[in-house]
Order: structure tokens, then sequence, then C-alpha cells
């Protein structure tokens, strides 16, 4: 049952690892947090959700966006609208290091921005079925609970690195750094909620 763990975890890392919206808004929160516990906190909730959509794609629920134009395009539409905003307010955001965050009054910012650059992207929902629902079509029933565990332990494993590891070195950026790095990831980012657009129009 260990190689099933094993399994669930590298397929994991490898999901996880790339380059994504969820990736460049752990970073970016990560080294704009004036305490490492905000940080911590974003890496947190963003676990929470890629579990949450990892576990929909392993059992199968993500394929009902897939089968559904309604459903798939008014997740495409949203999702462009919202991911943009997410850019653009990131590239106009002016940092201060020595700001001092309201936890709690930022709370829900932060559960809506890790809940849309998870769940808010059809196609990451479309390809996590077609990647997980596969290996879960060839796993015995016993040995996929195995297999997705270690799938979500990647995912801890994963963010809590990113998030500790950017904490740890963001004494290195200043002002000016910060700002550079917010304006890449805006861009980025915004580069994200234009393909959606894109496959909208396109799935109409």
């Amino acid at each position: 049952m260990i190689r099933y763990f094993l399994q669930g975890f590298l397929l994991g890392i490898s999901y996880v690892a790339p380059i994504g919206m969820q990736n460049l808004y752990v970073i970016n929160s990560a080294i704009t947090a004036s305490k490492r516990a905000e940080a911590f906190r974003t890496a947190f909730i963003t676990i929470f959700f890629d579990i949450s959509l990892a576990l929909t794609c392993f059992w199968g629920v993500g394929t009902i966006i897939q089968k559904s134009k309604v459903l798939r395009s008014v997740v495409l539409l949203v999702g462009c609208i919202v991911v943009i905003y997410i850019g653009i307010s990131l590239i106009r955001s002016k940092p201060d290091i020595d700001e001092k965050t309201n936890i709690e009054k930022n709370l829900v910012k932060v559960i809506i921005s890790c809940f849309v650059v998870t769940w808010m992207n059809p196609q990451a929902i479309i390809d996590g079925s077609l990647l997980l629902g596969g290996f879960r079509a060839s796993l015995s029933y016993q040995s996929s609970w195995y297999f997705i565990l270690g799938s979500c332990m990647a995912s801890i494993f994963w963010f809590t690195s990113l998030a500790a590891i950017m904490s740890i070195f963001k004494h290195s950026f200043n002002e000016k750094s910060i700002k550079v790095i917010n304006r890449i990831c805006g861009i980025i980012i915004i580069y994200y909620g234009v393909r959606l657009g894109f496959n909208f129009i396109l799935s109409k």
C-alpha cells in the first residue's frame, strides 16, 4: 500500500509544481505578508481548495463540468472576470514592507482569492479529472484511498514548503523588487484570465 501512497504523492507533486495561479498567489502572499503566519494562512487555505479539487476530480465529479456546456461556459466567464480582476489588483497594489495587515479584515478576501485561483479554471478541473480519474480507474477501491491520500499529502508538502521558503527569503526583497514581482505575477494571472475568456468565446 505504501507503493500506491508514493505513486499518489509523486503524481500530486508533478500536478501542483508547475507555476500556475495557485503558486503565484502563494508566492506573492508570502513575500508581501507582514507576518509569517499570514503566509501560512494563505497556504493552508489554498491547500484546502486544492485538495477539495483533487478529491472532486479523483472521484469523477469533475466530469460534470466537462459534459455540461452551460455550466462550463458559466465557470469560464466568471473565472475570466474574477481572475483578470485579481491580476489587475496585483499590478496596482502598492507594497509596504512595514505595513501591518488586519488578518480578520482580509480573511474573506484571501478565502475568495484562493477559491478563484483553484476552482475558477475549468481546464484544471478537466485535466485533473483525466489525470487523477485515469489512475482511479486503474486502481482497486482499497488502493485508491492510499493513492489519493498521497496526492493530498503532496499538496500539503508543496504549498507549505513554498510559503516557508519564500517567507524566509522575503527579506532579500525591497519594496521596488516586490512591486516588480507583483507586476509580473499580475501580468501572468491576467494572461490566465484572458485564456479563460478565449475558451469561453470558443465554447459558444
